[in-house]
């Protein structure tokens, strides 16, 4: 039908539906194709094209909690990479949930190009057993399972304890994620081994854990701060700047000064931190350039390519503002 209404052939249509014209079709033909595109409301057939080929143009991104705005710099970098050639699918779970391996499985249906999964733990990786191409995004200590990008965090966890043990600090509490992913295990231990090694107390008891929300952080940091507040916590370390946010916002509240009486800090480095009052200090993780770089490696599997390196490191830098340094 889009072939009669252009008055050209099949194989042009099918060459302009899927971008393939460049020096094999003109730009007169181009047109006419899109505008009888257009007029008849026509849709490349993709699940009859990868039951063709075997498979098809999607790139699934597994991904928890897609809440977290971090992700929207990843999915950014990844789209960019990839480029128009291939259809982005995410694959979300509830806030504070990871994706089943089961529900993954059941989009391998649409026989994907390929997939990323998106700070995994170890169990997910095992279940999924995927037969596409993998990379891995975030995922530190997990190199052995698929090609990886991953995030110096670590590094920036420790640079924070030292920043916070310089300027005085000597008892904490830390807010975690609970989602359970290696990457927030990794940025906790950093830390807390770290804020340990350079004379910073945080007891179990200063340990807690939401998900990934302004709400329920601050709430939670208003039930745990009198406690804290009795025990002389004078700094609180958040595992996402989202996080951070919460008790900056509840400390406001209850009238705590930031930072003359409790000094905040997280990880991400979002776009907010820099502008919020106080600027939030923030280990900076390169989100875009973490989907960007995993996109890459993703679309040199897909085409056959080799990989000169399997896994790739990005490198965390502590961003010091006024939520831990009056002045800054």
């Amino acid at each position: 039908m889009v072939a009669a209404r252009a008055g050209v052939s099949t194989a042009t249509v099918s060459l302009v539906a899927n971008g393939k014209t460049a020096g094999r079709v003109s730009e007169d033909n181009v047109s006419r194709v899109r505008e009888a595109i257009a007029e008849l409301g026509y849709v490349v057939d993709g699940i009859g094209s990868s039951l063709a080929k075997g498979v098809s143009s999607v790139v699934v991104l597994v991904a928890p909690d897609i809440s977290n705005p971090f992700f929207a710099k990843v999915i950014a970098g990844v789209r960019d990479s990839l480029g128009p050639q291939y259809q982005l699918l995410l694959s979300v779970a509830d806030a504070g949930e990871f994706p089943e391996a089961d529900d993954v499985r059941r989009l391998m249906s649409l026989r994907p190009a390929g997939l990323l999964v998106d700070a995994p733990n170890a169990g997910f990786l095992e279940d999924l057993a995927s037969p596409s191409p993998l990379v891995l995004l975030d995922a530190p200590g997990l190199e052995a399972h698929a090609p990886s990008v991953n995030l110096d965090v670590a590094s920036g966890a420790r640079e924070l304890a030292a920043h916070l043990a310089d300027a005085g600090h000597r008892q904490a509490a830390y807010v975690d994620s609970v989602t359970g992913t290696e990457t927030f295990a990794l940025r906790r231990e950093a830390f807390l081994a770290e804020a340990a090694a350079r004379g910073i107390t945080v007891g179990a008891d200063r340990i807690i854990s939401t998900t990934v929300d302004v709400g329920t952080a601050a709430s939670a940091f208003a039930g745990a701060w009198p406690a804290w507040q009795r025990q002389e916590v004078t700094a609180v370390v958040c595992s996402t700047d989202t996080q951070a946010y919460g008790v900056l916002q509840e400390a406001r509240v209850a009238g705590v000064r930031i930072p003359a009486e409790l000094a905040v800090a997280g990880f991400d480095d979002l776009p907010y931190s820099a502008t919020s009052n106080p600027g939030l200090t923030s280990v900076h993780l390169p989100a875009a350039a973490l989907g960007q770089k995993a996109g890459e490696q993703l679309r040199r599997l897909m085409e056959g390519q080799p990989l000169e390196m399997p896994a790739v490191t990005l490198e965390s830098t502590l961003v010091v503002r006024g939520s831990t340094a009056a002045g800054s």
